[in-house]
């Protein structure tokens, strides 16, 4: 840059000499141009240091790689919200509150053993698919069963749970003795709104009362916890956290009966969807699970279960 400037100069010398036989506009052009040269070549070894910096800085924050995941945060015991960060809890974005559950744990594994950085971001269920959808999220962990409807919208990863379906009811209530299906014969009944436990289980109860869909899990488990409706349906693990929480609550497990619930392996199996073609990921996250067992999965819901926030 120095040999750069010092050429500059030379040659501004040389248009100075020559201006001495011309005339007196002619001398002042080239002292602008001298002048201008000077100047453009002090501005140019002064910005080339800082062209270095940002590149510096880009290349350090390319190393991060974070991972956005989006649950609701509401669904014990695949998610839930809680003021710290008691049991390995992470962060909620743009919270103070803090995320934890199955669908955190099995986050984290897949995090930690792929090298990103993770990040929960929190949901409505309904926002959950068009998140991953649009890219605003990298994956849902969130209790998702793999179904047909959803394939055609994400692409979903090997199950990360195996989900049966059950009956939750009062102990003290009408119903509590059901054997099977058609024990619920009348029964007036809910559960969460987009879920196969309430488009393709209820409608399965001869002559049921069926109720609008609940919002979310801890909606659908007021309305039964309130005597608002006698059944709601869900899955094993969510109906064993309830019971924690609601300890007047009882299970219909009608599983391995002739008179048990219709659904398909898809419907019970649980998912993490990504957006359609990322295969990158998808294959990341698959790498994770097939490292994994049933009983790994068992043991972790059953811890999920002993640490969850119990009903006020």
């Amino acid at each position: 840059m120095k040999k750069k400037l010092l050429s500059l100069l030379l040659g501004a010398a040389m248009v100075l000499s020559l201006a001495g036989c011309g005339s007196s506009e002619t001398a002042a052009t080239a002292e602008t141009a001298t002048e201008e040269n000077a100047a453009e070549a002090e501005t140019a070894e002064e910005a080339e240091p800082a062209t270095e910096e940002t590149a510096t800085e880009a290349e350090e924050s390319g190393e991060t790689k974070v991972l956005k995941v989006a649950m609701e945060c509401g669904y014990a015991p695949y998610n839930w919200t809680q003021p710290d960060d008691s049991n390995g809890a992470v962060p909620i974005n743009d919270s103070s509150d803090y995320a934890y559950g199955y669908d955190v744990m099995i986050a984290k594994k897949i995090a930690d053993a792929l090298g990103y950085e993770l990040q929960i971001v929190k949901l409505d269920w309904d926002s959950l698919v068009p998140a991953v959808q649009s890219g605003t999220v990298d994956c849902v962990i969130a209790g998702q069963s793999i179904t047909s409807e959803r394939l055609e919208m994400v692409d979903f990863s090997t199950p990360y749970y195996y989900a049966s379906v059950v009956g939750l009811v009062k102990a003290d209530g009408p119903y509590a003795e059901a054997k099977g299906l058609s024990d619920l014969k009348g029964a007036t009944c809910t559960s969460q709104l987009g879920t196969i436990w309430y488009d393709v289980c209820l409608p399965q109860i001869e002559d049921a009362n069926v109720q609008p869909a609940q919002e979310s899990a801890p909606a659908m488990l007021v309305a039964l916890e309130s005597d608002r409706t006698d059944l709601i349906v869900t899955d094993m693990p969510t109906a064993m956290a309830a019971c924690v929480a609601y300890p007047d609550m009882k299970i219909l497990d009608f599983t391995g009966t002739e008179d048990d619930f219709a659904v398909s392996e898809e419907e019970i199996n649980i998912g993490i969807s990504v957006q359609k073609g990322n295969t990158e990921l998808l294959d990341g996250i698959n790498s994770v699970l097939a490292g994994m067992t049933v009983e790994d999965f068992d043991s972790l819901m059953q811890e999920a279960i002993s640490v969850q926030p119990l009903a006020e």
